[in-house]
C-alpha cells in the first residue's frame, strides 16, 4: 500500500487537485475486460486514485463492477478518486455526446465523471481491433465547426453535473489555436503521447502556458501497443542507452525512469500494466528516489520524433500520409 497522499499531485484551472500518475486501461487489443479491471482493483488498492477510462476501451462495465465493490468497503469513497473517461469518434453528432456519458456512466456506476475527454478531434471511426491498412470512406479531415459542436455538448454535460471537467486528446497547436477561443469552458487537460523518445516540447509547453495540465499517454513508449502501430523504423525508449545508464545508476527498469521522468517534467503520465509488480512500481517509483537535474537534462537529448500512435486508420479520402492527422506544417491539414 502506497500513501496516496505521498503522490504529487497537479492542480487544475480551477483549484481542483489530480493526482500526477494514473493508471491507464488501455489494453483492449492484448488482454480481456476481466484482466484490466482485475488490475484496476489491485491498483486502486495499492494507492492509485487517477483512473484512465474510455468507452471505446470496452471495459467500462466491468470496471464499474470494480468501482462498486471498492466503494461498498468503505475505506475509500467517491471523492477520493479522480475517474476520467472519453467519447469516442462515432459518438460526436448532436446528442451523441450526452448518450455517450450516459453509458459510461451506467456502465462505471458512477453518479458523475470527474474529467470527459474528447478522445480524438474528428468523427473518424475505425472498429475495434482493425489493422493498420484499415480505412474508412466516410472519414473527414478536421473540421472547426463540426469539432465545436461536440465540445458543446461537452460544455453542457459540465453545466448538467454529470462531469465535472472536460479535456481534449490527440490535439495540435493549430486545432488548439482554432477552438480555444470558442471555448466557452476551457479544456482541463489535454492527453497527448510523451515519452522520452517523443517529448512534444512545443505543445507541452503550449498547454502550460494556457492551464491545460498534460496527460501523457503511452509514457514509457508503449512497447505493447496494437500491433497496427508497430513500425520497423520505431525507437525503443527502454532500449535507449542513456536511460539504461540512468536506470542502472538508481537500481531500476528503464521503464520507472521514463515515469519519474514525466512526473518530475510536469506531465501525468497513464502507466497500465495487468502485473501487480509492475503497476505497483510505478506508483512507488514517484515518491522516491528522484532523477537528479543533470539526469534529467540527459532525458531530454533523447527527443527522436517519435511518434508511436500515429493514427493511420483515421485517414481521410485523399489524405497522403499519417503526418496529415497531425499538421505537420504548422496549418490544419484539409
Amino acid at each position: 500500500m502506497i500513501d496516496s497522499d505521498l503522490v504529487p499531485k497537479r492542480t487544475l484551472y480551477d483549484g481542483t487537485k489530480m493526482p500526477a500518475i494514473g493508471m491507464g486501461t488501455f489494453g483492449s487489443d492484448r488482454y480481456s475486460a476481466e484482466e484490466v479491471s482485475k488490475a484496476v482493483e489491485g491498483a486502486i488498492e495499492i494507492g492509485y486514485r487517477l483512473i484512465d477510462c474510455a468507452a471505446v476501451y470496452g471495459n467500462e462495465d466491468s470496471i464499474g463492477k470494480v468501482l462498486e465493490r471498492v466503494f461498498q468497503k468503505k475505506e475509500i469513497v467517491r471523492e477520493d478518486l479522480f475517474i476520467t473517461s472519453k467519447v469516442w469518434n462515432d459518438m460526436h453528432g448532436q446528442g451523441d455526446v450526452l448518450l455517450s456519458c450516459a453509458k459510461s456512466l451506467k456502465d462505471l456506476k458512477l453518479d458523475s465523471i470527474d474529467l470527459y475527454f474528447v478522445h480524438w478531434p474528428f468523427p473518424n471511426y475505425h472498429a475495434p481491433g482493425c489493422d493498420g491498412n484499415s480505412r474508412n470512406p466516410d472519414s473527414k479531415p478536421f473540421c472547426v465547426e463540426e469539432f465545436m459542436k461536440t465540445w458543446r455538448q461537452c460544455e453542457r454535460l459540465v453545466k448538467m453535473g454529470l462531469v465535472k471537467h472536460i479535456g481534449m486528446s490527440n490535439m495540435t497547436i493549430p486545432k488548439l489555436e482554432a477552438v480555444l477561443p470558442l471555448c466557452n469552458i476551457q479544456p482541463a487537460a489535454c492527453e497527448a503521447e510523451l515519452h522520452p523518445t517523443f517529448q512534444q516540447e512545443e505543445l507541452f509547453t503550449y498547454l502550460k502556458a494556457h492551464q491545460i495540465e498534460p496527460i501523457g499517454f503511452s509514457p514509457i513508449g508503449s512497447p505493447k501497443r496494437p500491433d497496427r502501430d508497430i513500425f520497423p523504423d520505431d525507437f525503443t525508449d527502454i532500449a535507449m542507452p542513456q536511460l539504461v545508464e540512468i536506470a542502472n545508476a538508481h537500481k531500476v527498469h528503464p521503464a520507472l525512469v521514463c515515469i519519474k521522468w514525466a512526473v518530475q517534467r510536469g506531465q501525468t503520465p497513464i502507466p497500465f500494466s495487468i502485473h501487480k509488480d509492475k503497476y505497483l512500481n510505478n506508483l512507488k517509483c514517484v515518491i522516491e528516489d528522484p532523477l537528479t537535474a543533470e539526469e534529467m537534462k540527459v532525458i531530454r537529448t533523447l527527443e527522436r520524433n517519435n511518434r508511436l500512435i500515429k493514427g493511420q486508420v483515421f485517414l481521410w479520402p485523399g489524405a497522403d500520409s499519417w503526418r496529415d492527422l497531425w499538421d505537420m506544417s504548422g496549418v490544419i491539414t484539409k
